[in-house]
């Protein structure tokens, strides 16, 4: 099992990072205001979140103490930018970090949701080497990756990253203490959205109104 555990936002923010690094390398290393504004993107997350720099700063910070994430400054640069540590401590291959990456981000997947969401990463090839790279995941040392009891009314098991420990199954996050806050985040940011996109519509229909 891991010796080292992150929270929510910790996971987040590294699972950004990797992100940004495997699909636009030309904007990685990011900054805080960078990496804020990848941890409250609204696609490709889930759940959706509405961090402020603060929250996002303790997150890296926790994660420079546990060695996962550094500072640098950039040659012509002000600010300082943050980049993570994830393959050299664990040692993976650009595939697993791929995958692992995917898991952090939008949580429990099947086989099948990885491969199409983790290609915009890197080249995964079939089911069957998605399956060995999974395996690989779920034997490494410290163990990364685990199988979930399938659900009822699910035809496939999704899959499950460990690096926040165990992981509750569906019952016991519905009534547990733990999953029902995460419910409350997960429905308090799907009200940010929700009055966002409500602000929105207001003003198109309000430019609408001025043209008659």
């Amino acid at each position: 099992m891991m010796d080292i555990l992150f929270n929510d936002i910790e996971i987040r923010i590294l699972g950004c990072l990797i992100e940004k690094e495997m699909t636009t390398p030309e904007y990685y290393p990011l900054t805080l205001n960078s990496l804020t504004s990848a941890c409250n993107q609204k696609s490709n997350r889930h759940p959706v979140v509405s961090y402020d720099e603060a929250t996002v700063e303790e997150g890296v910070e926790g994660l420079r103490q546990k060695g996962f994430v550094s500072r640098t400054m950039m040659p012509g640069s002000r600010v300082a930018k943050y980049l993570h540590a994830l393959p050299d401590r664990f040692d993976l291959s650009r595939e697993e970090v791929a995958l692992l990456c995917e898991l952090m981000l939008r949580g429990p997947q099947t086989l099948g949701e990885l491969r199409s969401r983790a290609e915009r990463m890197t080249t995964l090839g079939s089911l069957e080497d998605l399956e060995r790279i999974i395996q690989g995941l779920m034997e490494h040392d410290p163990l990364l990756v685990t199988k979930l009891p399938r659900e009822a009314g699910r035809k496939e098991s999704r899959y499950a990253h460990l690096l926040a420990g165990e992981v509750q199954p569906a019952s016991e996050q519905a009534t547990g203490s733990s999953g029902s806050a995460d419910k409350i985040s997960v429905l308090e940011a799907e009200v940010a959205r929700l009055r966002q996109d409500l602000d929105e519509l207001r003003q198109e229909f309000e430019t609408f109104k001025k043209q008659f």
